[in-house]
């Protein structure tokens, strides 16, 4: 009657485990979305920015994820190469940028395999 027992407490144990790594699994499964931004999104500032930071809602692949930036006329800027200093953030270095219009667009693929992607733009008011 023993062995029987502890057999039965092993399954619930093996059990509870795997509803809770489902649970787990489920729970990160999730897009990742723009949280914030910097220059902010539809904002106007006075000296343009040294780069373009993007934080998500959840961790990126770098790998799989993008950012560009065009000017006015919808002309590529030239950015630097894609960093990625935290999980859940990604960031391009900016040359000096004039006046203007400008647009980000990104995509993203999350570390759960989701790809979303969006634009936004700022503007530079100063010289």
């Amino acid at each position: 009657m023993e062995t029987r027992a502890i057999i039965l407490k092993g399954l619930r144990l093996i059990l509870t485990s795997l509803v809770i790594g489902v649970g787990g699994v489920r729970s990160v499964s999730a897009h990742a979305f723009l949280d914030h931004a910097e220059p902010r999104v539809g904002s106007t500032v006075e000296v343009a920015p040294p780069a373009v930071t993007l934080e998500f809602t959840e961790a990126v692949e770098p790998d799989f994820s993008r950012i560009e930036v065009r000017d006015a006329h919808d002309q590529p800027v030239a950015v630097g190469a894609l960093e990625h200093p935290h999980p859940e953030e990604l960031q391009v270095s900016l040359p000096p940028l004039p006046s203007g219009d400008y647009t980000v667009h990104w995509a993203v693929t999350s570390v759960d395999t989701h790809q979303t992607e969006g634009r936004f733009e700022f503007t530079v008011s100063g010289p």
